[in-house]
C-alpha cells in the first residue's frame, strides 16, 4: 500500500468516514473509493454500497480481473438515553452484537457504575452529551427515559445527525404527544415510535430484544430511520 493512501485511510478512519479500498489482484493497483459522498460515482457502486452495508470484504470476478473489496467502517455505537431497567439488558445484548454502547443519564443514581459495570456511562444531560458524542452514519440512538425533559433535547440533537436509527419508547399515543411537541422540527419520520420490532414483547428483556432487531434491521435493509 502507498503511503498516500495509507494516510487517506487513516484520516478518514479520524473522522469516522466510511471508505471502501479497491485493490486489483493482478496488477496491486489500489483505488480508495468513498462510496456515501453524495459526489462518488463509480463503476461498481451498488456493490459497494452493499459491502457498506453488510460489513462485509469480498472478491469480485470478471472475466477480465479480481478486485478484492475491502471496507473500513467506522465503529458501530448505541448511544442509549435512560439508565432504565429496558437498559440493563440492551447493554449486553449489544454489546454482543458489536455495538460500542454509550449511556447518557444525568440521573447519577440510575447511570453509575453500580448498575451498568461494563458500559460507558455520561450523566450529562443529553443535549450535552450529544454534542460530544456527535452521532453519525454508523450510531443508532435509543431513547428510554420516558421523560421529554431528557428525551426531547436528545430527539433534537439525534434528528440533525447522520444516526441510522432514532428510537423512542412509548405507546402510540405516547409518540403521538411527542410528535406534537416537536412538531417544530424537521425529520420527525425518522423516530420510530413505539420502539422496536412488533414481536409482543412484554417484559424488559423481550423488549430490548425488540429494539436490537429492529436496530439490526435499519442497519442491514433499511428501516423507519
Amino acid at each position: 500500500m502507498k503511503r498516500a493512501t495509507l494516510d487517506q485511510l487513516n484520516l478518514a478512519k479520524a473522522v469516522k468516514e466510511t471508505t471502501v479500498l479497491l485493490t486489483n489482484l493482478k496488477s496491486g493497483a489500489q483505488e480508495l473509493v468513498y462510496p456515501l459522498r453524495p459526489e462518488t460515482t463509480h463503476p461498481l457502486e451498488d456493490l459497494l454500497k452493499a459491502a457498506i452495508r453488510d460489513d462485509k470484504s469480498s472478491v469480485h470476478a470478471t472475466e477480465d480481473s479480481e478486485t478484492f473489496i475491502q471496507v473500513f467502517n467506522p465503529p458501530l455505537r448505541l448511544i442509549i438515553v435512560g439508565a432504565v431497567h429496558i437498559s440493563q439488558f440492551l447493554v449486553p445484548m449489544a454489546q454482543s452484537a458489536g455495538y460500542e454502547v454509550i449511556l447518557i443519564d444525568p440521573r447519577s443514581a440510575f447511570g453509575n457504575k453500580t448498575r451498568f459495570p461494563n458500559c460507558k456511562i455520561t450523566n450529562e444531560w443529553p443535549d450535552e452529551a450529544m454534542e460530544d458524542l456527535k452521532p453519525d452514519h454508523r450510531t443508532a440512538v435509543v431513547l428510554l427515559t420516558h421523560d421529554p425533559k431528557l428525551d426531547d433535547p436528545a430527539l433534537e440533537a439525534s434528528l440533525t445527525s447522520d444516526a441510522f436509527y432514532i428510537g423512542a419508547l412509548g405507546s402510540k399515543r405516547t409518540h403521538a404527544k411527542r410528535l406534537e411537541r416537536l412538531k417544530h422540527l424537521k425529520n420527525l419520520e425518522r423516530i420510530e415510535g413505539p420502539i422496536g420490532l412488533d414481536i409482543g414483547a412484554k417484559n424488559p428483556a423481550e423488549i430490548a430484544l425488540s429494539i436490537l432487531a429492529s436496530i439490526t434491521k435499519s442497519l442491514r435493509h433499511g428501516g423507519k430511520t
